[in-house]
């Protein structure tokens, strides 16, 4: 932005405190008059200055008097509209910008994060279009965009230092111009390829621990007016509170990334490890979500349930392949798991689903005797998916049964070793669709 274009330019609160000022400076005028006129014509012999007022009668002194009275309250009523017009505005989008800020915060998922992160920018200022492009091998990459012709942009890149958002990247500092084309800056390449006409403008750095990780770009105010100081400050507040929120994501996907290979790591190593046991695992956890489903767990909780279900027997690759099958062994296998578990961060939270996952509703159970709901319920769930695999799968260590004596056995256990609401939601949901290796 020129110097041209910020001179006199301040933020909204000092142009309601601008409006004040003019707004007591015009009361004040009107009321030193008033004031003057009175005074010259109650005591004639005034101070000397008072000469050059031509004389006047009542009526004319009581006119101006009442016309000028007029004028300042007319000033001072659309001065004060003004003001309270902007304030208004001003406290309107920080209203938005704190209930945007905690939508912000709960988002985990790096694509909805950066589609709110627009959208909400782009209701704000009241833009036309928009782009929010982050750094990536030393490019600009257009991630979301938002306009005519929008996913022609998608994923291409922007060279540093070209254009506007890349001088913005470059320099970590806001870019709001009046007229694009008279700016040397600008690069008219995207336009070319969009065939979008940008006129006027609003860039601003998405700065995260001292570094631009990305600009977030809007374009053309809907009702055809440049974008403002305030649409500056407001925004520039968002890219901070979104910055924050898209390095928290980054880390949040890399755990995901690494929790996930982890898991896969570990299961390769219980089939290796117990040959009888191949897929056992997948299955429990694909079993074990239908009760989740059945219940309307939340995404978290379901997740936490999968996981579970995937590493339920863990504790087994601390155990003698040999001696897996002895009870002795077998019934430390939970405990083992919940050793291996609970120090690692992101498996931490269902360590204790491990650890109970062998024990009975009527409290026969172990390897802590707890009985009815004391036992967590993804504990529960595991159990009677478990037990159905152990059932019906052709490799497990038992002789296998129909899917459909599998769920008579679930019933028939139901309330003493299995919850029975949950073997009704599971024997009621399943079916033969669902029953593979």
């Amino acid at each position: 932005m020129s110097d041209e274009q910020q001179k006199g330019e301040g933020s909204a609160l000092q142009e309601v405190d601008r409006k004040i000022r003019l707004s007591v400076i015009t009361t004040t005028v009107v009321i030193v008059t008033l004031f003057a006129l009175v005074l010259y014509r109650r005591y004639p012999l005034t101070p000397f200055f008072f000469y050059f007022i031509p004389d006047v009668s009542i009526n004319l002194i009581i006119f101006l008097s009442f016309l000028l009275a007029l004028i300042g309250l007319y000033l001072f009523i659309r001065m004060s509209r003004q003001v309270v017009r902007i304030i208004h505005d001003y406290s309107s989008k920080l209203e938005q910008l704190l209930s945007i800020t905690r939508d912000l915060r709960e988002e985990i998922y790096g694509d909805i994060l950066l589609e709110k992160i627009l959208d909400n920018a782009m209701a704000i200022t009241n833009a036309d279009a928009g782009s929010i492009l982050l750094c990536e091998d030393e490019k600009l990459v257009f991630k979301i965009v938002r306009g005519e012709k929008a996913s022609q942009l998608v994923g291409t890149t922007v060279d540093p230092g070209k254009g506007i958002t890349g001088w913005v990247a470059d320099t970590g500092q806001t870019a709001r111009l009046l007229d694009v084309a008279s700016d040397g800056r600008f690069n008219a390449d995207i336009d070319a390829l969009t065939g979008y006409e940008t006129k006027s403008l609003l860039c601003i750095p998405l700065v995260a621990r001292s570094a631009v990780i990305g600009v977030i770009e809007l374009l053309n105010k809907k009702d055809g007016h440049p974008f403002r100081k305030r649409d500056e400050e407001v925004i520039s507040y968002l890219a901070g509170q979104a910055a924050i929120s898209i390095i928290r994501t980054r880390f949040y996907e890399d755990q995901k990334n690494y929790e996930i290979h982890l898991t896969e790591m570990l299961l390769e190593s219980i089939d290796v490890h117990i040959s009888e046991k191949r897929g056992h695992s997948r299955r429990v956890a694909r079993y074990s979500n239908i009760m989740a489903k059945g219940l309307n767990m939340t995404e978290d909780r379901k997740r936490r349930l999968y996981f579970a279900a995937l590493l339920h027997d863990v504790g087994f690759m601390k155990i003698n392949s040999e001696e897996t099958f002895r009870k002795e062994e077998f019934m430390r296998h939970p405990s083992i798991g919940y050793e291996m578990i609970k120090p690692i961060t992101f498996y931490a939270d269902i360590a204790t689903f491990i650890l109970h996952h062998h024990e009975r509703y009527d409290g026969q159970g172990y390897p802590s005797e707890l009985k009815g709901e004391e036992i967590p319920l993804e504990a529960r769930i595991i159990a009677i998916a478990e037990a159905f695999d152990a059932m019906v799968s052709p490799t497990s260590y038992k002789v296998p049964i129909s899917s459909g004596e599998a769920i008579l056995e679930l019933r028939h256990k139901a309330g003493t070793q299995f919850d029975r609401e949950l073997v009704e939601i599971f024997t009621t949901n399943i079916d033969t669709q669902q029953i593979k290796d």
